[in-house]
């Protein structure tokens, strides 16, 4: 049985065009250096230009820098919290009674939660809070927004609530608004480690009738208010 050469083909590239299909079955072969040039000045022109996919992501980096840079920062790391948010525990703690808890480090300046409720004007708050005291809730759960808004997550909230008060915090809450709405959020104001208990200054307006903080931090007020 007799096997027959296959054709050299070349294509437009300078490359051998290889009728088997495969390079191998073909064996060894010179190729000529005009041919390797044509090959070589191709692939380098193909180098220098990236692939469209490669463009695409570059372009995507690009924006998003330049988004970040424009960009309200809270809102870029509203945006993280809802998509990474922080591994938190609530468990009973040694301030009062439970208290909400780190389950992974958390840098400085980080969003750590979201204090999420229902927005209720003045008016409103006023009646829940006797109707709150009637019902033998003695915690408070509301936290002033503005001058007309404030968020009762009394019946209706998250971990947040669960949050002591310290006089010598590693939190603080901000508000920030997003898409028109006004938001609190907490933020680290310090490197928080694991099971470390997460706090923050209530800030209470000062009243006649005080209200005992059993924060034991060595700056204590002795009074939430």
């Amino acid at each position: 049985t007799s096997f027959s050469t296959p054709k050299k083909k070349k294509r437009d590239d300078g490359m051998r065009e290889h009728v088997t299909g495969c390079a191998r079955s073909e064996g060894y072969y010179k190729i000529d250096k005009k041919d390797k040039l044509k090959y070589l000045n191709n692939s380098r022109a193909f180098a220098e230009e990236p692939p469209a996919d490669t463009q695409r992501r570059s372009e995507q980096r690009r924006l998003l820098s330049s988004f970040t840079g424009s960009c309200d920062s809270d809102l870029l790391k509203f945006n993280q919290l809802k998509f990474r948010k922080k591994k938190l525990k609530f468990c009973k703690s040694h301030i009062h009674d439970w208290g909400l808890f780190a389950m992974e480090p958390i840098a400085a300046d980080e969003m750590v939660i979201e204090y999420v409720g229902q927005n209720i004007r003045q008016v409103i708050a006023d009646m829940r809070e006797k109707r709150y005291e009637d019902e033998g809730i003695g915690s408070s759960y509301m936290f002033r927004v503005d001058h007309d808004t404030i968020i009762d997550a009394t019946k209706c909230g998250n971990f947040a609530r669960f949050i002591n008060h310290s006089c010598n915090p590693n939190c603080y809450a901000k508000v920030i608004t997003v898409e028109s709405q006004k938001k609190i959020v907490i933020y680290s104001k310090q490197h928080i480690n694991v099971n470390e208990e997460i706090t923050y200054d209530y800030k209470f307006p000062i009243e006649d009738v005080k209200i005992p903080c059993l924060c034991g931090s060595e700056n204590c007020r002795g009074t939430l208010n």
